[in-house]
């Protein structure tokens, strides 16, 4: 859940589909289509390499540390 909401949120903020993201993702090399992305985004799993390449190309510098502990927290709030 953790991945998802992350991946989901830089891409709000950045105004990026899975479309243009699986085109952003090409152009350093890692091939991905927009539905496996979707899928792998919906799910949260995916490696860690992934991960870091959707962030690179979204340009994921704000995430902080305060950014994934809030995340975490409502988490935690939700499944208990």
């Amino acid at each position: 859940m953790v991945v998802q909401r992350l991946v989901k949120s830089q891409m709000s903020v950045r105004g990026v589909k899975y479309q243009a993201l699986s085109d952003r993702l090409a152009h350093i090399g890692v091939i991905q289509s927009a539905d496996n992305l979707r899928n792998k985004v919906n799910k949260g799993i995916m490696g860690a390499d992934l991960l870091l390449a959707i962030m690179m190309v979204l340009n994921g510098k704000g995430m902080e540390a305060e950014n994934i502990a809030e995340i975490l927290a409502d988490l935690q709030d939700k499944d208990g």
